[in-house]
């Protein structure tokens, strides 16, 4: 059994290169909710030496609210700033002799995307356009991943490790006060649920399937390198093998 552990990095948080170690696949800020040139050439780096899946975390261009505001925009404005931030990422990596592997909407782009057909369908005709050998990583379940699929993209269903669920597979909106996990003994046990028993225990006690390709610890939460750490120790100790997903 395997497992890709995912982590959003790049965002101006100190604990980037001691989380590397334990993951297998690094979603990195493009530049628009967080970071810029410099970071996601050091996050880069950091992948290059530890031989993980270098991936692009496209966001809303909105820094003071970190993107995790809503934004209307037209498929245009919504194509073009998928884009562009794929063009920023994707031109670094060229010119260090790396190669993109995966994209990952970030916030709310990815929270809106995961009940909205239309989103989802011009976000992932945007990485398709791009380059159609990049993975697409969505929500479980989602329509992220329906609409990726129907236009061909090889995809990955991703899980969270430190957000509690809504029993329609949807996360709990972080204005909630039971949004986030912050016990590492639960977040352990939320992650091995998901990926030996492809469960989910929701926020009202109904236990739900969910597909696990990928599995995230956000890199902004205050016990990111704890949670990592403890994750993928755990999953070492019952032969379960952390892996990049496979193009």
């Amino acid at each position: 059994m395997t497992i890709d552990l995912n982590c959003d990095m790049g965002e101006g948080m100190p604990n980037d290169a001691a989380i590397m170690p334990y993951i297998s696949s690094a979603n990195i800020a493009c530049g628009y909710h967080a970071g810029d040139e410099a970071t996601i050439r050091n996050i880069i780096t950091l992948c290059l030496k530890n031989n993980i899946a270098i991936g692009a975390h496209p966001g809303f261009d909105d820094k003071p609210n970190f993107g995790r505001v809503e934004q209307n925009l037209s498929q245009e404005e919504l194509y073009a700033l998928i884009w562009k931030q794929l063009e920023i990422i994707n031109r670094v990596c060229n010119e260090m002799n790396a190669t993109l592997h995966h994209v990952k909407p970030h916030g709310a782009l990815y929270n809106m995307a995961a009940k909205d057909v239309a989103m989802s369908h011009i976000i992932a005709q945007a990485v398709k356009d791009f380059n159609p050998n990049l993975i697409y990583y969505g929500l479980s379940g989602s329509v992220m991943i329906a609409e990726a699929k129907a236009l061909g993209l090889k995809t990955a269903n991703e899980v969270f490790a430190d957000r509690t669920y809504h029993p329609d597979g949807t996360l709990t909106l972080r204005t909630q006060p039971n949004a986030l996990i912050n016990d590492v003994d639960v977040v352990v046990r939320q992650a091995m649920q998901m990926v030996t028993d492809k469960k989910v225990t929701c926020t009202n006690g109904t236990i739900i399937s969910m597909q696990a390709d990928t599995l995230c610890i956000h890199g902004d939460g205050a016990y990111a390198f704890e949670f990592v750490k403890a994750i993928a120790g755990s999953m070492q100790a019952t032969g379960i093998e952390v892996k990049k997903v496979s193009g």
